[in-house]
């Protein structure tokens, strides 16, 4: 069992933290929405299909209600702009930036529950996130404007961020599925319509040219589907039933820096002291603000 624990957790590490440069590839020469959606799509039906053969009950109206709830959030307004943010920033700045998640998952928590304030520790973690952020961005950009990185993109991922807590909040009351699997394919077909509404809506089916999609285009985009989506969440599912929470949760650690150090060896993104230093910051602060829960879930 533990090295199945071990193999899983290298999965997890390794494969969500190369999504980051996936996107990025696949975004080149693929509209950013009209990717996304499509990465959802197949991996979704796939799911859903699976698991009804399997014997899974149908879902009812309201399940599918929450999961379109869900999935919006998590896969439109998370993973949607964090793909269409990548035209303007570097994959390993997008996953850093994303690795925020924890702390905004905090605030949300704050906000619609008044049993979950944050304790000492978990402020300090908030204050530490947050000035990892504004070294990353540059203390000069929030005076003069002049920043190392694209303004429009970093502000995209932190909203994504946030609405990727928001989704992950409301799912833990939300009324879904017993199966995990089936709950999650419908949050990806839900997502995917969504992301696809969009894309028709900002004109990138008017647009796009199938034939102008390059060979490292298409093998990102297959990538997310097969490895991202199918091969990456099975491991975290089969984890989150057989491993410590307080070990699987490592991942928000870890993948910001698998990313990172891979979008400097295969797309020569910079690194730079600054991101070295925000990474540090960022990531010690999600230690902080995870270290209660771990002790929680230990006793």
């Amino acid at each position: 069992m533990k090295l199945r624990i071990a193999i899983a957790m290298l999965a997890i590490y390794l494969i969500w933290g190369s999504t980051y440069l996936a996107i990025r590839f696949a975004v080149e020469t693929i509209p950013p929405f009209l990717m996304a959606g499509t990465r959802f799509l197949f991996p979704g039906l796939l799911l859903v299909i699976w698991r009804r053969l399997a014997g899974d009950p149908a879902p009812s109206r309201r399940q599918w209600l929450s999961a379109a709830v869900i999935g919006l959030l998590l896969l439109l307004g998370g993973n949607g702009l964090v793909s269409w943010a990548e035209q303007r920033v570097d994959s390993g700045v997008a996953a850093l930036l994303v690795g925020t998640v924890p702390i905004w998952m905090v605030l949300t928590d704050a906000l619609f529950s008044s049993k979950r304030r944050p304790g000492w520790q978990a402020i300090l973690g908030l204050l530490t996130g947050f000035s990892g952020i504004v070294v990353l961005v540059g203390p000069r950009s929030l005076f003069n404007g002049q920043s190392s990185y694209d303004l429009l993109g970093i502000s995209a991922v932190l909203l994504a961020s946030f609405l990727w807590a928001l989704g992950s909040v409301y799912s833990r009351k939300a009324d879904m599925p017993s199966s995990p699997l089936l709950g999650t394919g419908m949050e990806m077909l839900a997502g995917s319509a969504g992301l696809y509404v969009v894309s028709l809506m900002s004109g990138e089916w008017r647009t796009f040219d199938p034939g102008a999609v390059s060979l490292r285009s298409g093998l990102g985009l297959l990538y997310l589907i097969v490895v991202g989506s199918l091969g990456g969440f099975v491991a975290y599912t089969w984890l989150l039933r057989n491993a410590p929470i307080s070990l699987v949760a490592t991942y928000a650690y870890v993948n910001p820096l698998v990313a990172i150090l891979l979008g400097n060896w295969l797309a020569q993104e910079p690194l730079t002291a600054q991101v070295l230093i925000a990474a540090a910051i960022i990531i010690g602060s999600v230690v902080l603000i995870n270290t209660p829960k771990k002790k929680m879930a230990e006793i």
